[in-house]
């Protein structure tokens, strides 16, 4: 008979150990999945690869999880595990709570280039314990704020889209950067030439360029991504004062 029941690796029964099984549990098997991702990220994994790693067969790793869907649902759960939110006790706390958030979830990202595309794909809509205890937290921040319960939601999926969204442009320099063996600093050089040659025709880009001539790239990753978060919180903020 079908079903309309959503299944994940959180909501399915758990299997019985058998006489016969590996001594391989699951959270093994999780963090040798996260030093793989970390090492040659999201498409480099396979099954077969992560039993290898593990010394294990394939069919030593399925009896944990039932597939690739399942497994990375557990890797994203766990990772997320690493992000912090702060617990706000009075009002005044809330926007230093939201910025210590939003730091965490982009260092989080940054410290594992592949998260990114999976919280774009999906947000923070897996129903692991980690993901479900962020977001509830995340919310209580919004909701010290003064805000409604839907317009906390709001707050803080608006702040979350800006963070994943700049944080994926961030890893995928990150992943593009360890593929090919260099450093910022190096890239910076090889590529500043050509793009400053690109700019020439344009002349409001290439003022822009040659205003940054020399500057640090990760330092001005550093403001962009304040100036962009303090404006979301400096209009949450003027939303908040007036509730």
């Amino acid at each position: 008979m079908a079903t309309d029941e959503y299944t994940s690796v959180w909501t399915r029964p758990k299997r019985g150990r058998r006489r016969e099984q590996p001594a391989l549990t699951q959270e093994q098997i999780v963090t040798e999945a996260i030093r793989l991702l970390d090492a040659d990220g999201l498409e480099a994994l396979t099954m077969r690869k992560l039993g290898a790693a593990l010394g294990a067969v394939a069919t030593a790793v399925y009896w944990h999880v039932a597939n690739k869907d399942e497994l990375l649902e557990l890797v994203v759960d766990h990772v997320s595990g690493e992000v912090e939110v702060p617990e706000v006790t009075d009002r005044a706390e809330w926007r230093p709570a939201a910025e210590a958030a939003a730091r965490n979830v982009r260092a989080m990202i940054v410290r594992h280039p592949w998260m990114a595309p999976m919280l774009a794909e999906v947000g923070m809509n897996f129903l692991g314990p980690n993901l479900l205890r962020t977001s509830d937290a995340m919310l209580g921040v919004y909701l010290a704020a003064g805000f409604e319960l839907a317009e906390a939601d709001q707050a803080s999926k608006t702040v979350l889209g800006y963070v994943i969204g700049i944080a994926s442009v961030e890893a995928a320099t990150i992943s593009k950067l360890k593929r090919g063996g260099l450093d910022m600093a190096t890239w910076q050089a090889e590529v500043w030439p050509a793009a400053v040659r690109a700019t020439e025709p344009y002349p409001r880009l290439r003022a822009l360029y040659a205003a940054n001539s020399g500057s640090d790239l990760e330092a001005g990753g550093e403001d962009t991504f304040s100036y962009g978060l303090n404006s979301i919180l400096d209009g949450l903020e003027a939303r908040s004062a007036a509730k």
